[in-house]
């Protein structure tokens, strides 16, 4: 790797841990959670377009996590989607729907509502 380029990714490391306000981030943070919620905040901060870290911040401070519509957001809703598509035809057959799956269909409405203020072309 050539000097400039590491020295470009020292400073893009260094800037992630800083927080809005300029403050450096300098305390670690960590909590155990099972796999079950580990997977529902995983689709939660994909829908977000948000990182893990800014996500989680702003749930923890009761800030609204606003959603930036962008390609990855999208793709993340179609991917969710189509898991949603495959429950219910699972669920078609007479089986029962899993409460996680409740979980991701009203938080990918939330998101959907969410971008269709802020975009009215949805």
């Amino acid at each position: 790797m050539n000097v400039g380029l590491a020295r470009k990714e020292m400073k893009k490391m260094s800037a992630k841990n800083l927080d809005q306000r300029g403050r450096f981030r300098s305390k670690i943070v960590a909590f155990r959670v099972s796999p079950e919620e580990d997977e529902l905040i995983e689709k939660a901060v994909h829908l977000s377009g948000l990182t893990k870290q800014d996500f989680i911040i702003k749930r923890l401070q009761n800030k609204e996590v606003v959603v930036q519509g962008n390609p990855k957001v999208f793709k993340a809703l179609k991917d969710e989607l189509r898991e949603v598509l495959d429950e219910l035809k699972r669920i078609s057959t007479g089986n029962t729907v899993d409460p996680d799956m409740v979980e991701t269909i009203q938080l990918i409405t939330m998101t959907l509502d969410g971008m269709k203020r802020d975009d009215e072309w949805l």
